[in-house]
């Protein structure tokens, strides 16, 4: 008869008494208050840990995709330049190129850096020698003209400019841009700089202050003549249908080409950027970790400081029947709750401020009457935000776990009470 009073009282996992008690647990009572305080604080820090994690990493995938956007839609993805001998068969050999299945876009173009001046300011510039028809086809120019048009482009001595260079050099579509090169005509006296005017036909923004402030492009025959080119041009650009998958395209390419040609991918060329870029991005993310880390912690000392203050109840439950089991459990709900709720709340947090963060960007601009956002030095416009649902599915499980596992000590230290010592001493 005393075995089967000592006996344990069976019952289901979970069970509603269990969820009870630990919802009592969460609301603690006036001298429990410190306790409350505590679970407050870890609440707080996994929803700011969580959310912190999903905002930065949203703005750091949004800042590498738009930069890469910017970059792939103006330079090409496979560069081609010659070997051996310089690219005079350029139109045969961009002509096989684009038949190529998977290429978009083959562009001959002539490159060379110059100044170029107005009678208000100067500033150094790249100047990009292309075809019509080839400057068209590149969206990210094509469909970003803000003042001016491409019609004719081929056909006069007009340049096209990006905007900040325009307003650094208080130019508008119409007006006349002076590039000099160092390179010009051959004399007895030596080499003579090339100076020569042009008309700005068009003034393009593309978004990126780097390329609005210093591209100005030039029709191809005019730059060949400008640059003293011996009707041959500097590369090929090419554009394919999947950047990602460049490298599938090199054999093809190579062999289409029908001459010796040495390749570079976009990888290759922005390869010191993008790798910066990853690195900042992983390490960021390991120390805003250290945020939920903490707030884990936190939950280890409330817990632990509950347990110790809750050894009578826990005697008493043990007294009445309740199993080891039954104990941890009420102590695992009431741990992980926290982390449950700080996780969800952070993830909803999160979300909304990356769908909104352009604006909470403009809003505390004007706020604060500062620029929170120069373009002059991150290179884009705008702030962005691109979030990765495997990236963030990945945070809300990191979280859930580091929450779980710091319920799982002092659960276990409740359950492993002894209710004579704890009676005895209370």
């Amino acid at each position: 008869m005393d075995e089967a009073m000592t006996e344990p009282v069976q019952t289901a996992p979970f069970a509603p008494f269990e969820w009870m008690l630990s919802g009592r647990y969460l609301r603690a009572r006036r001298r429990e208050g410190f306790i409350s305080v505590i679970a407050g604080f870890s609440f707080l820090g996994i929803m700011l840990g969580v959310a912190t994690l999903i905002i930065v990493m949203a703005v750091m995938n949004g800042f590498r995709k738009e930069l890469l956007d910017k970059i792939l839609g103006l330079n090409g993805h496979l560069l081609v330049q010659p070997l051996e001998s310089p690219l005079t068969d350029w139109k045969d050999v961009s002509e096989r190129i684009s038949q190529v299945q998977g290429i978009r876009l083959a562009a001959p173009v002539v490159d060379g850096q110059g100044l170029g001046s107005s009678p208000f300011n100067a500033s150094g510039v790249f100047i990009r020698g292309i075809r019509s028809q080839d400057l068209t086809n590149l969206t990210s120019i094509a469909k970003n003209i803000k003042q001016g048009t491409l019609e004719g482009f081929d056909e006069g001595q007009g340049v096209a400019i990006g905007r900040r260079l325009a307003d650094l050099l208080s130019l508008h579509a119409g007006d006349s841009i002076t590039l000099v090169a160092p390179k010009g005509a051959v004399t007895p006296m030596g080499t003579t700089p090339r100076i020569k005017p042009y008309k700005v036909a068009a003034v393009f923004e593309i978004g990126m202050s780097e390329y609005d402030s210093s591209f100005v492009f030039m029709p191809l025959a005019e730059a060949q003549a400008y640059f003293n080119r011996n009707n041959d041009v500097t590369a090929i650009e090419i554009f394919t249908s999947n950047p990602d998958k460049v490298e599938q395209f090199r054999k093809t390419v190579t062999e289409a080409a029908g001459r010796p040609v040495f390749l570079v991918d976009w990888r290759q060329r922005n390869s010191t950027f993008f790798n910066a870029l990853q690195v900042e991005r992983n390490v960021m993310f390991l120390i805003l970790t250290l945020i939920v880390l903490v707030a884990a912690l936190n939950i280890v000392s409330g817990l632990i400081m509950l347990v110790k203050d809750k050894g009578q109840d826990i005697a008493v439950l043990r007294t009445m029947g309740a199993s080891q089991g039954a104990i941890m459990r009420i102590f695992l709900i009431t741990g992980a709750s926290i982390g449950v709720v700080g996780t969800l709340t952070g993830f909803i947090v999160g979300l909304l401020i990356c769908m909104n963060i352009e604006t909470i960007r403009l809003f505390l601009s004007w706020l604060t009457n500062t620029d929170l956002f120069d373009p002059t030095l991150y290179f884009l416009s705008k702030l962005p935000a691109e979030i990765d649902a495997g990236e963030t599915s990945a945070v809300v499980i990191m979280a859930l776990t580091l929450s779980f596992l710091a319920t799982l000590y002092p659960s276990w230290r409740a359950a492993r009470l002894d209710p004579v010592e704890a009676l005895r001493y209370e």
